[in-house]
């Protein structure tokens, strides 16, 4: 295939030997850097051993293998955010983009989101070009182990020799951060200035990084977007019995048998072990007592964290990003779908109530609008205002908290402000993710401003710059909140009663979660 003539190669070395990126439009790229060695064989549920070195020099033009997982579902509205390259064990890679090999340039690593289950750094949206250049950053995304192969409890067959398996997806991370670490400088990053960001799932796994003892000094500032698992972890009760389910399914007797099998052996008896659970999946981070000893938001992580500042929110109707693959006739709810679909969702007797409090003042807005709200807010909203109010009174000096309430045009604006909506502002990928958030005057505004916002705290721990209104710390007493949305503006204590009547449910606990409908 004919290179770009616009594009350039660029040799440089770090520990493990050369590699030879790509430079276009002022931007160095350098992608599927192993930062580990691939897990397969005698190595599969093992900490990942250090990459090995080589000879000559190594190609890093495309983007490494996702981890095993299954292939989602893509629309006009959502192809920017999937990764539809291949899938391997051979996933331990990360990509780095940089305006400049040279200088101390804010390092900012995402972290996929997916939950645990699937997803990648390699996703068109999550290029990291355009937030490297428009934040003067050096931007780091990644890969890792998920679901079976980075989070399962193998404690009845494997005993303490795996005990590591029960988090490995997460140490995947922390290796990874330990690679930039030595590495980054060649790059022109400073590993003094880290700052992990992620976006649902992801903003969990910056959640249970901040309660880990061994990523500790590896990251120096942290962004949480949309994420809704981060205050209750999984349990190690619930992980065992998830993987006896799989290992039941696969009928093995030791570790060394189901090493040996296939990788899609091993994922296809996941999947049935997930269905025969009703859809619920327990592969996620664990509270093990070793590698993550409590819960990211319980006072000895954060005390573990309390020199993190934290930049915090989620989108208004998170929710709706399901719609998108949804058939139209499914979208439509009556009031008995709503009513139904409610008392499941939050886990109540009677949801009238709730549904009645939700549609005060919202009378243009349909069944399915409501149930977005509602859900949105019980599995995401909650969680993060809860997260902002338990780092406020850690560290009331180091926690900000948004809102994303711009309507994006996906479906003729009947998304509103979706999950994901978010990413296509801060790494400035809207023309990439036209179909979903649009193109124009407008997106390109709100893109200087929640670009300038995520690259203005990690260069400094404060979001705060001139083209956009002053954004206060977290405090309860006020509940300053920036409201992502053209124009944007900081709104104290923003939808008091949504907050308050959603707070009076039951919490949201992941384990127990419904699939989403």
């Amino acid at each position: 295939m004919r290179q770009d003539p616009k594009t350039q190669n660029t040799v440089l070395e770090i520990a493990t030997g050369k590699i030879m990126g790509r430079i276009k439009d002022g931007i160095y790229s350098f992608k599927g850097i192993p930062f580990g060695e691939t897990p397969t064989g005698k190595k599969r549920w093992r900490r990942a051993m250090p990459p090995t070195s080589w000879t000559g020099i190594k190609e890093t033009f495309t983007y490494c293998d996702r981890a095993p997982q299954i292939n989602r579902a893509r629309r006009k509205a959502n192809a920017w955010i999937r990764d539809p390259g291949p899938k391997s064990e051979d996933c331990l890679c990360l990509n780095i983009y940089t305006t400049s090999v040279a200088g101390k340039k804010p390092v900012m690593v995402y972290l996929h989101g997916g939950g645990f289950r699937y997803g990648s750094g390699g996703a068109a949206g999550l290029d990291g070009g355009n937030l490297s250049k428009g934040g003067n950053v050096v931007v780091v995304t990644l890969n890792h182990r998920l679901n079976i192969f980075g989070f399962a409890n193998f404690s009845d067959l494997g005993g303490q020799d795996f005990s590591d398996a029960i988090n490995l997806g997460m140490l995947d991370i922390v290796d990874a951060l330990k690679w930039i670490k030595d590495n980054i400088k060649t790059f022109g990053g400073d590993a003094n200035n880290v700052t992990i960001f992620g976006q649902s799932g992801g903003g969990c796994k910056v959640a249970a990084l901040m309660a880990m003892p061994c990523a500790r000094g590896l990251f120096h500032k942290a962004i949480m977007q949309s994420s809704s698992a981060h205050l209750r972890l999984a349990t190690a009760e619930n992980t065992c019995r998830v993987t006896n389910n799989v290992i039941r399914q696969l009928d093995v007797k030791d570790m060394q048998t189901l090493q040996a099998l296939p990788w899609e052996t091993v994922f296809n008896a996941y999947l049935a072990a997930v269905k025969l659970n009703g859809g619920n999946d327990c592969f996620r981070p664990a509270v093990d007592g070793e590698i993550i000893k409590d819960h990211p938001f319980e006072p000895s992580s954060l005390h573990l964290a309390c020199d993190v500042p934290l930049l915090i929110g989620t989108a208004e109707t998170e929710k709706s990003f399901y719609d998108i693959i949804l058939d139209p006739d499914q979208i439509q709810l009556t009031n008995q779908q709503l009513y139904k679909k409610v008392k499941a969702f939050v886990g109540i007797k009677d949801a009238s109530g709730l549904i009645s409090k939700y549609r005060e003042g919202r009378t243009g807005e349909s069944n399915r609008d409501i149930f977005n709200r509602i859900a949105s807010d019980q599995m995401y909203r909650r969680n993060c205002i809860e997260a902002a109010e338990l780092k406020s009174k850690i560290n009331g000096k180091m926690v900000w908290l948004y809102e994303f309430t711009f309507r994006i045009p996906a479906l003729n604006g009947s998304l509103r402000s979706p999950h994901t909506m978010c990413l296509p502002f801060v790494f400035g990928t809207t023309e990439i993710a036209k179909d979903f958030v649009g193109v124009g005057d407008k997106q390109t505004q709100l893109t200087k401003i929640v670009q300038g916002a995520w690259s203005a705290f990690a260069h400094t721990g404060n979001p705060n710059h001139e083209d956009m209104p002053y954004w206060p710390n977290y405090e309860v007493e006020k509940r300053s909140t920036m409201n992502f949305d053209y124009p944007c503006s900081v709104v104290d204590n923003p939808k008091a009663s949504d907050r308050i009547n959603i707070m009076a449910c039951p919490a949201f606990i992941t384990d127990q979660m419904k699939p989403a409908p």
